[in-house]
């Protein structure tokens, strides 16, 4: 499948072109190598409405049965990763703490999240995440509980992330 988005400057901003960046991990033709590439890769599946390779990408004792990000008020803008302690090819577990810039019904807002990531038969999963803070870049301030969950799930904060 081809996408729009083929030549253009990868939307996980690694600052390479997408078919060379995260196009091979989302059409199975590569495996992440790190637990970062794997956390790239599936923010870019969120620009790009992949709920299968979300999905697939997902450790099974923690996914969710479907997730439906097409009906989503969210424009993801970009990424920042902030730091990353393993999850190197000989590791067996990573945490990568990132920034998501976007936009809820253009509303600037940052997801601050510090995710978990298992490899299993040479393969990296996200495990699960640890939502910091959702804040307006300019205002500083988090939403309430019953605010939309960034993540995109489609649930209120108090019910998706805040869990974890």
């Amino acid at each position: 499948m081809t996408h729009d988005t083929d030549n253009l400057i990868c939307p996980c901003c690694s600052g390479k072109s997408y078919i060379e960046c995260c196009k091979p991990l989302h059409d199975n033709q590569q495996l992440a190598e790190t637990a970062e590439q794997l956390m790239r890769s599936r923010y870019c599946a969120f620009v790009l409405n992949l709920n299968e390779y979300i999905l697939s990408s997902w450790d099974k004792t923690t996914r969710p049965e479907s997730i439906d990000l097409n009906n989503q008020d969210i424009e993801w803008t970009k990424l920042e990763i902030i730091e990353t302690k393993k999850g190197k090819a000989t590791d067996r577990k990573g945490v990568v703490q990132f920034k998501a810039y976007h936009l809820i019904n253009d509303k600037p807002l940052v997801l601050n999240e510090i995710s978990q990531f298992v490899k299993k038969s040479s393969r990296w999963y996200y495990l699960k995440g640890v939502i910091k803070s959702v804040q307006n870049p300019s205002a500083q301030t988090s939403p309430g509980k019953n605010a939309p969950c960034a993540c995109g799930s489609g649930k209120k904060f108090k019910r998706c992330c805040s869990k974890s």
